[in-house]
């Protein structure tokens, strides 16, 4: 196995917010160019007005770059976040995330949806959404624990290029002998020579026993990443059930979730036809 070094640059415990009715009420700040690791609070008009996942995404972007932020400018911004309905198992795709950047492609602002289980263990672990702004010189891993409860800024030597390879090694490492625990964000080398890098989120699969991943391919998020200094996002969690995101009324959550759900096998074949394309699924508010 690959030997890896880890140095710790930054570590802040924390008291993981509870879930109430899909919210965690805090967002998490990542500054790569000071190392600065601090909580920001949902507040009840952020929810009224823009719910969550691409709404709390785009309000953070909004107040954290200018008219004139070009996408490789260290205080553009990397967001990802889900919403209220994220990681409620029985609610048809309630696994994904959404990401949001002024796209190196475009320079305008960039949204894609992605799966995986990054967007809610982030959520989980007790933050609604993530953002990481600055640059580092050194290859840094934010490793966000909602576990042990805490946030770490890390350099660790040792790491492949290849996001399948780095995947997997983060996975072992910080989930051991639970690797479902662990959801990696990443991206790979073509990231630093092209405009068009995405970025992957896995989730581990115990039928192939491996970490698989999910990718956010629209507006080239992963080549933000890269020039950023990041070499991956790991997100640590324990199981999850419907029960996790403590819903205002369990018993309507499953009554529309299998109206929702059937609704999508019933009409996708003449609508959409993603049972076809990909996964029948829609992202969460």
């Amino acid at each position: 196995m690959t030997q890896l070094k880890i140095t710790e640059i930054k570590t802040l415990k924390y008291e993981r917010s509870p879930i109430d009715k899909g919210y965690a009420n805090q967002t998490l700040y990542v500054g790569l160019s000071d190392s600065d690791i601090s909580m920001k609070p949902v507040t009840d008009k952020m929810k009224a007005v823009f719910v969550g996942g691409k709404g709390f995404d785009l309000w953070l972007l909004w107040n954290a770059v200018k008219s004139t932020t070009k996408w490789n400018d260290p205080e553009n911004e990397i967001c990802i976040a889900s919403g209220p309905l994220g990681g409620t198992p029985i609610y048809p795709g309630s696994g994904k995330s959404i990401v949001t950047t002024i796209s190196p492609t475009t320079g305008a602002v960039m949204d894609s949806n992605v799966g995986g289980y990054f967007g809610p263990y982030l959520k989980f672990c007790g933050f609604d959404a993530l953002e990481i702004q600055g640059k580092t010189s050194t290859d840094v891993v934010i490793y966000i624990d909602g576990i042990d409860q805490k946030i770490q800024l890390l350099e660790i030597n040792g790491l492949p290029d290849e996001a399948y390879e780095i995947s997997d090694l983060l996975t072992t490492r910080f989930g051991g002998d639970k690797p479902r625990s662990i959801s990696v964000v990443s991206t790979g080398p073509g990231a630093k020579q092209t405009l068009i890098g995405c970025l992957n989120f896995t989730w581990y699969d115990p039928k192939r026993k491996r970490a698989r991943y999910k990718q956010a391919g629209r507006g080239g998020i992963g080549s933000v990443f890269a020039d950023k200094g990041i070499k991956a996002i790991v997100a640590r969690w324990d199981s999850v059930t419907a029960s996790t995101n403590n819903p205002a009324d369990p018993a309507l959550l499953k009554d529309i979730a299998k109206k929702h759900s059937q609704e999508i096998v019933k009409l996708d074949p003449s609508r959409m036809r993603w049972r076809g394309w990909g996964p029948p699924t829609l992202s969460p508010l």
